[in-house]
């Protein structure tokens, strides 16, 4: 890209302008955000007498790249330098009448309000979003508008509404075959069942956030939901084996990223695991002697039919229990281990009937 800017004469502006916003993709891809923000600068010249498009994608890629160093450094004059620089942005795009991209600037400028806690004025810029793709009638954008303003709504803790909208954004996602959009917003939905005390719904659907993200390439978005997973469910619902794998899960899809928010999650779902896996205290949050019980319960079963190799009736004797009294077990008070016997076998009726 820098060899095909040396022929370019002054002139050549549009061409100019594009190669330098693809040059600085490059260096964002590569988390490389200061040589990013110091091609824009020096290339603001060449922007300077461009058009209103143009000057609205420069102000654009100022405003991302600022957030993505507000992020991985903390940094937060470089969020309000964002927010001046997508308010451009939208400016811009709209004297140059490209509506598409001026819903697209203000669901990112709503985000990043949703991010300061600023969620009045983030409905604001979602709701002139809504209206410009309600009109041009793109289902997709407007679906990423709508997670937008789920997670807003959750921020608010008005779980009802959320719920409500997430389910048509994953809807037309799925529909649409954009899969790392709709681990996200599964990912979301995993968040509003756990609020509304729908806990079981809540982790199959943060594990399928999880599963479709790693298939279709999405590591972050995957690491994302592990630590939602971690962090709604991983003090009481989750058993301490799952708790602690899906733990490495998330650490290993996590293990590039310089976004501090993300470390400091993952160090907060380590504590979470950490406590787990030192035992139930009789001071801890929510503590019941039936729960603790229970936990202690369901670890030995667990292993026994681990090293059984799911066989039922090997566990018990493991146990000192009758099978029957395991089989109970499984079926009633620790159903998340059915899982991990092997298929019950049909017994076969003698054809010898009993005397009369």
């Amino acid at each position: 890209m820098r060899e095909a800017l040396k022929p370019l004469t002054e002139t050549d502006v549009e061409l100019k302008a594009k190669i330098l916003i693809r040059l600085t993709l490059v260096e964002v891809w590569e988390n490389r955000y200061h040589e990013a923000l110091s091609i824009l600068k020096d290339a603001e010249p060449v922007f300077e007498s461009a058009n209103d498009a143009l000057k609205g994608r420069w102000h654009g890629q100022r405003a991302i790249i600022l957030l993505k160093l507000a992020t991985t450094e903390s940094r937060p004059d470089y969020a309000d330098n964002a927010i001046i620089e997508f308010t451009a942005a939208i400016y811009h795009y709209e004297q140059a009448k490209h509506e598409r991209y001026c819903a697209t600037n203000s669901n990112n400028l709503a985000f990043l309000l949703y991010k300061l806690d600023r969620y009045q004025e983030a409905h604001e810029y979602l709701d002139r979003a809504q209206l410009i793709l309600t009109k041009l009638k793109d289902t997709g954008i407007l679906a990423q508008v709508d997670e937008t303003r789920a997670r807003v709504l959750v921020a608010e803790k008005r779980y009802q509404e959320a719920g409500r909208i997430i389910a048509g954004v994953v809807k037309v996602f799925d529909k649409s075959g954009e899969l790392a959009l709709l681990a996200a917003a599964l990912t979301v939905q995993g968040v509003v069942w756990a609020r509304l005390c729908n806990f079981q719904s809540s982790i199959n659907i943060l594990h399928q956030a999880m599963k479709i993200a790693q298939e279709c390439g999405a590591p972050v978005n995957a690491g994302q939901a592990a630590l939602m997973l971690i962090e709604e469910h991983g003090a009481m619902r989750l058993h301490e084996t799952e708790l602690y794998h899906v733990y490495l899960r998330a650490d290993a899809l996590l293990k590039s990223t310089q976004d501090v928010e993300d470390v400091a999650r993952l160090r907060a779902c380590a504590r979470i695991v950490m406590r787990r896996l030192s035992g139930v205290r009789l001071r801890d949050k929510n503590f019941t002697l039936q729960g603790a019980v229970r936990d202690f319960e369901a670890r030995f079963i667990e292993q026994a039919l681990e090293d059984a190799e799911g066989s039922v009736t090997r566990a018990a004797e493991m146990l000192g229990m009758k099978y029957q009294t395991l089989a109970n077990l499984l079926k009633q008070r620790h159903k998340r281990l059915q899982k991990k016997r092997t298929p019950a076998k049909k017994r076969k009726q003698s054809i010898i009937k009993e005397p009369e």
